[in-house]
């Protein structure tokens, strides 16, 4: 389906562009969210005369974010989760638990702005980005620890893990010297049933 776009789109294009995209991509996203028309003559003249409006809006919008995007780049929130020895989380941190910290932190945001590389599934500091505007993003540093004094030392650059994964000896390992319930067998001991 051929489409005007009525606002930049990563990946997709610039507003007034006519763009080919899948029908249910214009029917599910595109159209719904008034973020394009369907290309037909008439809609070409709707936009033409509307153009000048689209992009006054543009421009408000995006002062707007990069005002925001100012004040919010470079912050770091922290984010208390439950997690192993290891340092791997039960679960993980997903946009809508960034958003909210966020949120309370005094910015409004919503979950879908907020856009991850890879989900966040250990402890650590983490860097996300917040889309404000298509053309207007901020980098913000997520801080995930157990309790707050783990995130003042990760925010120091301590390491937090506690144990780290045991790796077996093979060379050395004797499952003979081991009982089924753990215990050493003494060297005296024969070990064998009658």
């Amino acid at each position: 389906m051929q489409v005007i776009l009525l606002q930049r789109i990563g990946r997709l294009g610039q507003m007034g562009d006519i763009v080919n995209v899948k029908d249910g991509y214009a029917r599910n996203y595109l159209l719904p969210q008034k973020k394009a028309l369907r290309a037909t003559d008439d809609n070409k003249k709707v936009f033409e005369g509307r153009r000048a409006q689209l992009e006054a809006d543009n421009l408000a919008h995006k002062s707007e974010a990069q005002a925001v995007a100012a004040k919010l780049d470079g912050k770091s929130f922290i984010l208390i989760r439950a997690a192993g020895d290891t340092g791997q989380l039960y679960g993980s941190v997903s946009n809508r638990d960034i958003a909210a910290v966020i949120t309370e932190g005094g910015f409004t945001v919503d979950r879908n702005q907020i856009v991850l590389e890879k989900p966040i599934k250990t402890l650590g500091l983490t860097v996300a980005k917040v889309q404000l505007h298509p053309e207007v993003d901020a980098k913000i540093t997520l801080n995930i620890a157990r309790s707050q004094d783990e995130a003042e030392k990760q925010a120091r650059g301590e390491s937090v893990s506690v144990v780290k994964d045991e790796v077996l000896d093979l060379e050395t390992f004797n499952p003979d010297a081991v009982f089924e319930d753990g215990a050493r067998k003494e060297e005296g001991e024969a070990g064998e049933a009658d």
